[in-house]
């Protein structure tokens, strides 16, 4: 699924904006506003000397207000300055949140159904996986690591312009086999509760439900899955050459991967309608970008509005 990006197409765009205007904030305050502060100086000693030689020479001049009026004007900050300056905080406070703290995005499609529905906008942890640099999104503080059943906003590693989203399902070392539509994780078949069947928003078609229990770090993750029945567990046609694809060993029947350290394997929960890394292979660390957490908003249904799970 790729991601609509809010707040701004690019991290660039902000980034390139808050240097131009936090450029010329810096311009004014530590050179262009000394220098119109010594140009009223200057007017000011000249008014000064010229009303105390008007009243030397007994001329009264009602002069009320000019003065103050003379030292607004040369004080005054261009128009192109005095909006660089407003503009500045604002873009610098966006850019600080995106990048580091919080990232909006639009779902799109329908791979994540129906933990995310399209139309959804939810919120992204951006500093849960770690700290990185903006722009070249480098880690540079390490806090934690993606676990088992966490939806996860990343880098799609075929066009790294592209933002994805899907569940983690393997972590570095897993053994991941998929199956007749059923995982095992590190030779433990993953537990699946049915539930009555989901009518699919977008089309008029039927998905076999299911609660997935899948075994995590700190206890088992659940949420809900779809099949849709006259799909064939996975397509083999369609499985790429990807990077350290001989982790891999695909069958007609099924697949089994063990994930290579500093990657991670995802699949979409909209398990036949999801182009995921059974298809298109492994998401290295450098290509996190966060972890999904809530939905803010559904304009289509506010009822959707809350945690992620």
């Amino acid at each position: 699924m790729n991601l609509q990006p809010i707040l701004g197409n690019f991290a660039l765009i902000l980034f390139v904006a808050m240097v131009i205007t936090g450029v010329i904030w810096c311009l004014d305050v530590f050179y262009l506003a000394k220098q119109r502060r010594r140009s009223a100086d200057a007017a000011l000693a000249e008014f000064d000397a010229r009303h105390a030689k008007l009243t030397a020479n007994g001329i009264k001049v009602d002069e009320a207000g000019k003065r103050a009026a003379l030292e607004h004007a040369i004080l005054r900050q261009p128009t192109w300055i005095e909006y660089s300056g407003s503009f500045f905080p604002v873009i610098a406070l966006v850019f600080v949140l995106r990048s580091f703290l919080w990232e909006p995005f639009k779902i799109p499609s329908s791979s994540m159904v129906p933990t995310l529905l399209v139309g959804d906008f939810i919120l992204v942890n951006k500093y849960t996986y770690g700290i990185r640099l903006p722009i070249i999104n480098r880690k540079i503080i390490e806090v934690n690591d993606p676990q088992r059943g966490d939806v996860m906003v990343f880098k799609y590693p075929k066009d790294m312009s592209q933002d994805y989203i899907k569940r983690v399902i393997g972590v570095p070392g897993d053994k991941i086999t998929y199956e007749n539509k059923r995982l095992t994780v590190n030779g433990v078949p993953v537990a699946y509760t049915p539930l009555d069947d989901y009518l699919d928003d977008q089309h008029p078609v039927y998905h076999k439900q299911f609660v997935e229990k899948l075994p995590g770090k700190e206890g088992v993750t659940e949420h809900r899955i779809l099949n849709t029945e006259n799909r064939p567990t996975f397509d083999l046609g369609t499985v790429e050459n990807f990077p350290q694809r001989e982790a891999c060993d695909y069958s007609y029947e099924k697949f089994t991967c063990i994930v290579p350290e500093g990657n991670y394997f995802m699949l979409g929960d909209n398990r036949d309608n999801s182009q995921d890394s059974r298809y298109w292979g492994f998401v290295p660390d450098k290509n996190i970008v966060g972890k999904a957490i809530v939905v803010w908003m559904n304009f289509g249904n506010p009822k959707r509005i809350g945690g992620i799970r």
